[in-house]
């Protein structure tokens, strides 16, 4: 039994050598194919980690790169409206809108910054200008082209939109804008003070019934402002008119 194992083992080892030498023998004579592939799969490998990291790098370039361009852009608009903003307040308000020669105004902030905030700031500051000048078509024009979202502008903005068309004769037009400016992120700021200028538009127009009820509205939700303190005299004069 120990002699027919050993012969086994003899004809299993005889078998691997024979598979050995013939695997040596195939690598020998196809050692310079083999080295092709080699080379083939090492370049391949490091064209996908270049390419990969060529990408990585111009897009970190990329960013780089326009990050403070647009940075800048808002800056350079932000700083003209501060320039602009001091002609306005000192009621300056023709070189608010077109600038001193040297610096620009308000209107051409707009046309080159427009869309940044501060751009869009400036046409609510040129609407204002034009409105404090008494030119309401403009006003109209520039408080329209306001479109930040700002609790307070935003608001105030579209109540200024009316306050132009009542100047105008439009009515109409009032009513919807003073409106829109209630209904605008409502607040005790500014919401009394157009709530009371729509009761008084619907009293110009003969529309007691629904000046009656802005003012009643006004009172009631907000009691604390001043206009709603006010306001008293208004609804008791409509009560007793409508009697």
């Amino acid at each position: 039994m120990a002699k027919q194992d050993t012969k086994q083992a003899e004809e299993r080892l005889e078998n691997v050598e024979s598979a050995l030498s013939k695997t040596e023998l195939w690598i020998e004579n196809n050692q310079k194919t083999l080295w092709i592939i080699l080379i083939a799969l090492l370049v391949a490998a490091f064209a996908i980690y270049g390419i990969t990291n060529y990408k990585k790098k111009r897009n970190e370039t990329a960013k780089n790169l326009s990050y403070p361009q647009e940075i800048n852009f808002e800056t350079q608009a932000a700083q003209a409206v501060d320039f602009a903003s001091y002609y306005m307040e000192n009621e300056n308000y023709a070189t608010a809108l077109n600038g001193d020669g040297e610096k620009v105004g308000f209107l051409d902030i707009v046309n080159d910054y427009g869309s940044t905030k501060a751009g869009k700031l400036a046409a609510y500051y040129a609407g204002l200008c034009y409105l404090k000048q008494g030119d309401y078509n403009n006003a109209i024009e520039y408080l329209k082209k306001y479109t930040n979202d700002d609790k307070v502008l935003a608001a105030m903005a579209l109540g200024l939109i009316g306050d132009c068309y009542l100047e105008l004769g439009d009515q109409q037009n009032a009513v919807s804008y003073y409106e829109k400016a209630c209904k605008k992120n409502p607040n005790d700021f500014n919401t009394p003070m157009f709530l009371t200028k729509l009761g008084m538009t619907y009293e110009i127009m003969g529309n007691n019934a629904k000046a009656l009820e802005t003012y009643q509205t006004l009172k009631k939700e907000y009691p604390l402002s001043n206009e709603a303190f006010e306001i008293n005299k208004n609804i008791a004069y409509l009560e007793a008119k409508m009697k």
